[in-house]
């Protein structure tokens, strides 16, 4: 991806090496965010049936709010700051802050084409864990969009763990990584979140708010692809390979795809982002259209 020597955005918060970013200290922790429980969810449901799991539970809970992850161990997350390349390590940062930059300027154009206003978000970086306006954020939570606060929260030791544990590597699949939380801003402004998560509460059961999520996360997928194809034509970003970098990527993480890499097994009722395929597959009609129009998942 062309992208050095480009204007930078400014909406970036850098709590890297700041006090507001922690590499797993003692201070404590707040509450878990939403996306922590959902996580934690498949984990925490069969220890309730015992009197030991219950134990379990207790135990991790008071590691938890005093400061120590339980599941560092278990997930190889990387929670320290130590041995990290701080060279590399900025020009990650640079380069991620001219890709927010570039979805700043396409978004602004495409909202104004519609007669509307882009407020632009901030993204936080950070190394280890952090606060945000949703609760607690680890890196082991990946990448993710806080509607509370309108930011997104970015750990760069994701895109170390996207390339060698999911070998989805290249700057462009980082680049995907960004606007597919920016697609969710996006949502936000055009109040498509707020639906949702009404929508969940008149849900059926797990099954039919996963379902919703599902539909959410794949039109984020596509307005990445629709951001993709505006920066293209606006600043030819794209080198040989970048495409496919971000196809990868969005097969490397779908939900049958990290199912079965973790339990060896396919659960399609638990799905919460989409197969491999529909990732694709949407992350490919955003970019072949650059119309939002096409992201229509249903919602």
């Amino acid at each position: 991806m062309r992208w050095e020597d480009r204007d930078q955005s400014s909406n970036v918060e850098d709590r890297r090496y700041s006090s507001e970013s922690s590499g797993g200290g003692s201070s404590g922790r707040g509450m878990p965010s939403m996306s922590t429980m959902m996580f934690l969810w498949p984990i925490v449901r069969p220890l309730l049936k015992t009197k030991f799991g219950w134990a379990i539970i207790g135990v991790g809970a008071f590691l938890y709010f005093t400061g120590f992850n339980p599941l560092s161990n278990l997930t190889g997350g990387q929670t320290t700051s130590t041995h990290i390349n701080k060279k590399l390590d900025d020009k990650e940062a640079r380069f991620i802050s001219t890709v927010l930059r570039d979805t700043e300027l396409v978004w602004s154009d495409i909202f104004k084409q519609h007669g509307a206003t882009y407020r632009m978000p901030k993204m936080v970086l950070y190394r280890g864990s952090t606060t945000s306006g949703c609760g607690h954020a680890s890196a082991q939570m990946g990448p993710f969009y806080c509607p509370a606060d309108q930011k997104v929260y970015l750990d760069l030791g994701f895109f170390d763990e996207l390339a060698k544990k999911h070998n989805a590597s290249g700057d462009f699949a980082q680049a995907y990584v960004l606007a597919h939380e920016i697609g969710h801003h996006v949502q936000n402004m055009q109040g498509t979140l707020d639906k949702v998560q009404k929508l969940k509460q008149q849900a059926r059961g797990q099954k039919g708010e996963n379902q919703l999520q599902v539909r959410v996360e794949l039109q984020a997928d596509c307005y990445a692809g629709v951001w993709a194809n505006h920066a293209e034509k606006r600043f030819h970003i794209l080198e040989q390979g970048d495409i496919e970098e971000a196809l990868n990527a969005a097969s490397s993480i779908g939900d049958d795809t990290l199912q079965k890499q973790a339990q060896g097994y396919v659960v399609p009722d638990a799905f919460t982002h989409g197969s491999s395929a529909q990732r694709v597959e949407w992350f490919r009609k955003g970019i072949q259209s650059g119309d939002m129009r096409s992201c229509d998942t249903g919602l």
